[in-house]
């Protein structure tokens, strides 16, 4: 957090979230008006259950597209490079071609931000000692999701194949 001339707070946009998400009053911080006033709305609207509204000046397409590019995860997960992380974890022929296999398909299907912060979430999780769940649906055809932890499915082990998940 940055303190201005006179020692008041000034937020950069991911601590105003992490300030929502927590349910932190900020009005007495140095914020601009406009982000105030939006996060106040933010607010009010889920204190009271309604659906959040989309900024008036975006349209969902570009709201949409900001999400998706953002992803809101430290830099050390968002620089990841995906091929060496998962190739790296891979340690026979078979477990190298199968991975070579699934991401050409992530990457066709433009998932590797999707892969990035997956690999953040199971960080966090494991952190934070949280458990999840063992594996479920289609997502354990794919052999890279088993590798960094999502599930716990061994998908060359069981033969399952990598179009039934990414169809």
């Amino acid at each position: 957090m940055k303190t201005d001339n006179l020692g008041r707070a000034i937020l950069e946009d991911q601590e105003v979230l992490e300030c929502l998400y927590n349910g932190k009053d900020i009005t007495e911080l140095n914020v601009e008006k406009t982000i105030l006033d939006q996060y106040n709305r933010t607010v009010s609207q889920l204190k009271t259950g309604k659906e959040l509204e989309v900024l008036e000046d975006m349209d969902p397409q570009s709201f949409d597209a900001q999400n998706q590019k953002d992803w809101y995860m430290p830099e050390q997960f968002n620089s990841i490079d995906i091929e060496s992380y998962v190739l790296g974890l891979s340690k026979t022929s078979e477990e190298i071609d199968r991975v070579k296999q699934e991401l050409e398909l992530y990457n066709k299907f433009g998932l590797y931000p999707v892969l990035k912060f997956l690999i953040y979430l199971i960080d966090l999780m494991r952190t934070n000692n949280i458990v999840w769940g063992v594996g479920r649906g289609s997502s354990v055809s794919s052999y890279i999701l088993y590798l960094i932890g999502v599930h716990k499915v061994d998908s060359i082990r069981y033969k399952l194949d990598i179009n039934d998940f990414l169809r």
